[in-house]
């Protein structure tokens, strides 16, 4: 018989885990005295080049565009109005700059002509049609899948990786924001071939938490860099799906797309009816030439509210339900030299909150994402900053909002506008603080 996984138990949804705690907190803000090193005088300050990056043919901004200078590993990716901020330092400022995105065509355009914060780039869809027959041999969605995992060790990097990411994670009731926490953080990646856990070392970071915009209940989100970090479902298959339980979901054929002017395989898949357990849903863009997984796209169905809330739900007060409406999940791959590998994580969270004998419900947003921003093949790990475990709470971790230089050289993601504005609230709390 086989035997029946615990997904309550699955280390990938206890990274994710929320942490509620009762009421009594105040707000305070202090002004940050939380800055791990100066930047290193000899190195030289980094050009900074603003634009926005938007549909070509309907002009509505583009999420999740990978902005990378050729020929190296600096880049970053655009926020949700489609805006970014590249920084280069003067050494590459003669080479291009490779724009892309799932589902449209590359553009490589020469930092040269970057003029100001005000630079629009247009990005035109491109749909390619695949006859999957002629190239795989096969109809079966499952079978490509099966291929896609089995391949992981010919379409990955196969050495250790140090890596710069910057990490952000945003808690909002209703529409506003309560809570913003940032970071730069350094991942030892291992190796795909090995089962060997990734390590995180907290280089710089920094918090605001309005706790009385949170009236009676203060969210936590636990697990940090880590729950992006585990959206790579090449190196933790186990943690979602892997060639053991792929009998546990139905696969299926969407029309074909490109990303970087290749085409790509799009799968959907969902769980058996079969199986109750929240599982599940999304769609999978893999490579049509080398089989490489280049993005995912999935949800965990929530229908079962009881089993749901009980995968993320670690301490409540005895007197409130608590059970999550959406789960979202997004894993991006980047390559160079024919090599995949992890890119950009982003998860998003929405729960109710139902108080016994009260009218009305809450609504809280959490939203965790972490893109890289720089990497090297290397065995070397940072001695500088303080090395994360996996159930790390960031806003325990981190300080207030004070120095605006405070990121120095390191690429970061534009701020969405709210979150922008929520920033310039708080430092106008901390300018009368310090009067």
């Amino acid at each position: 018989m086989k035997k029946k996984r615990s997904y309550r138990n699955t280390p990938f949804i206890q990274i994710a885990l929320l942490l509620f705690l009762f009421s009594g907190f105040a707000f305070n803000i202090q002004a940050s005295n939380f800055y791990q090193e100066q930047v290193d005088q000899t190195i030289q300050t980094p050009s900074e080049f603003k634009g926005l990056i938007l549909d070509g043919k309907t002009e509505k901004p583009l999420a999740y565009v990978d902005i990378n200078v050729l020929g190296t590993n600096i880049g970053t990716i655009t926020n949700n109005e489609g805006e970014f901020l590249l920084k280069v330092p003067s050494d590459y400022l003669d080479k291009k700059v490779v724009i892309s995105l799932l589902g449209y065509e590359k553009k490589e355009i020469p930092l040269s002509e970057f003029k100001n914060e005000d630079f629009t780039i247009l990005l035109n869809e491109s749909v390619t049609e695949l006859d999957f027959i002629s190239v795989y041999g096969s109809k079966d969605a499952a079978a490509l899948v099966r291929a896609t995992l089995n391949r992981k060790n010919n379409n990955y990097y196969n050495e250790n990786t140090v890596m710069t990411a910057f990490y952000r994670e945003t808690i909002k009731k209703r529409n506003r924001n309560a809570s913003l926490s940032e970071a730069i953080v350094q991942i030892n990646k291992q190796p795909y071939s090995n089962s060997k856990h990734d390590d995180v070392t907290l280089l710089k970071s920094r918090k605001n938490t309005n706790y009385s915009r949170l009236d009676t209940i203060a969210l936590k989100l636990q697990g940090g860099p880590f729950s992006t970090l585990y959206t790579d479902m090449v190196k933790y298959p186990e943690y979602i799906f892997n060639t053991d339980n792929l009998s546990d979901y139905v696969f299926s054929f969407d029309p074909s797309t490109q990303i970087n002017n290749r085409p790509v395989y799009v799968v959907k898949f969902k769980q058996s009816i079969d199986n109750r357990e929240p599982l599940y849903y999304g769609k999978l863009y893999i490579d049509s030439e080398t089989l490489a997984l280049t993005s995912a796209v999935y949800n965990l169905n929530v229908e079962n509210k009881s089993l749901a809330s009980e995968m993320f739900v670690r301490k409540k007060p005895r007197r409130v339900r608590v059970y999550p409406t959406e789960a979202s999940y997004r894993v991006d791959y980047r390559t160079r030299n024919g090599k995949w590998h992890y890119g950009y994580g982003n998860i998003q969270l929405t729960f109710k909150v139902n108080w016994k004998n009260k009218l009305f419900n809450n609504v809280y947003t959490l939203n965790s994402e972490m893109a890289v921003t720089n990497w090297k093949i290397s065995d070397e790990v940072s001695t500088q900053g303080e090395k994360l475990k996996p159930n790390v709470i960031l806003t325990d971790k981190a300080s207030g909002f004070a120095d605006p230089e405070f990121w120095g050289e390191y690429n970061i993601i534009e701020p969405e506008k709210s979150i922008e504005a929520a920033i310039k609230k708080i430092n106008r709390k901390l300018e009368r603080a310090e009067i």
